[in-house]
C-alpha cells in the first residue's frame, strides 16, 4: 500500500499475521499530512459529572462522552486511529461490544485493553482513551 496516497485513515489485518482476537485492527495507517487529535481518557460520568456505581453504566457514559469529544472537533469514529482501555473489574463484553459497534461499526480501530487496580478516582472503573487523525 503507497501510503503517500491514502486519503483517509485505513484500517487492517495484514494476512500473514493471526487474527485479531478481539474486535480491533492490528495495523492503523494515518494520511500523510493529516492533524493528530490527542483526548485526555473519557470517564464514565454523566452529563452533570455524577459517576454512576455500575460499570455497565460508566460504559455507556464513557462511550455518549466519546461521540460527544469527537463531534466537538467534527471528528467521527472513522477518524480514530488508537484506543486504550483501562479497567478495575471484569468487563461486561457483550454491553461494550454493543457500544463498540453502535460507535465504530465492523471497521475497528487500533485497540489495547488493560485491567488495572486502580484509575485517577476510587469510583471509576473504566476509562477509554482514543486518539484521531484527520
Amino acid at each position: 500500500m503507497n501510503s503517500d496516497k491514502i486519503k483517509r485513515v485505513v484500517r487492517l489485518n495484514p494476512e500473514n499475521i493471526s487474527k485479531p482476537v478481539g474486535k480491533y485492527s492490528h495495523v492503523t495507517i494515518i494520511p500523510k499530512n493529516s492533524t493528530l487529535y490527542t483526548f485526555s481518557g473519557q470517564i464514565g460520568t454523566d452529563n452533570y459529572g455524577v459517576i454512576p456505581d455500575s460499570m455497565n453504566e460508566q460504559v455507556y457514559n464513557t462511550f455518549r462522552n466519546i461521540e460527544q469529544i469527537l463531534e466537538s472537533q467534527n471528528l467521527t469514529s472513522d477518524d480514530v486511529i488508537k484506543v486504550n482501555i483501562w479497567a478495575t473489574e471484569d468487563i461486561d463484553w457483550d454491553f461494550l461490544d454493543a457500544r463498540w459497534d453502535n460507535l465504530f461499526g465492523t471497521i475497528y480501530p487500533s485497540m489495547t485493553i488493560a485491567y488495572v487496580k486502580a484509575l485517577g478516582l476510587q469510583e471509576l472503573k473504566i476509562e477509554v482513551e482514543i486518539w484521531a487523525s484527520k
